[in-house]
């Protein structure tokens, strides 16, 4: 793009609009920034700082470390958190096919949006047929 200005007051004029696209998204930067040295500079001067053999111990997925390593965990544990990760992914995929599918229209759209429906209704039933298998495994049961 090449810009033949005339004034100085035409570069400003240029910049401050091309500029104030990103005000919002520097106003959202500052705001994390900002929120992230608060908490750390807040808890510095809020938070406890007590010290101690029992606040120096090692404190691991809820547990005392106070027996071997080497202890066996139920599976279910990493089978309930598989399942979790494949549903939030299925939502990761999800969304972006919803904000899709509405702007199909058209002559091409016309012939998309049922194999955009019947790709997505597979993905949806494997899914299901995924939960209900862990289902049947008693995934889900704590005994």
């Amino acid at each position: 793009m090449n810009f033949v200005l005339s004034t100085p007051t035409t570069a400003l004029t240029l910049a401050a609009e091309t500029f104030s696209h990103y005000a919002p998204l520097g106003v959202l930067l500052l705001m994390a920034i900002g929120f992230g040295v608060g908490n750390l500079i807040l808890t510095s001067i809020i938070g406890p700082s007590r010290q101690g053999e029992t606040k120096g111990i090692v404190y691991e997925s809820g547990m005392d470390p106070i027996t071997s390593s080497r202890r066996r965990f139920n599976v279910r544990f990493y089978m309930v958190a598989m399942t979790f990760l494949i549903f939030d992914v299925e939502i990761v995929f999800l969304y972006p096919w919803a904000v899709t599918f509405p702007s199909l229209g058209g002559t091409e759209g016309d012939a998309l949006a049922p194999l955009f429906v019947a790709r997505m209704l597979f993905f949806l039933l494997t899914s299901i047929i995924a939960f209900a298998y862990a289902w049947r495994k008693g995934v889900f049961r704590y005994d």
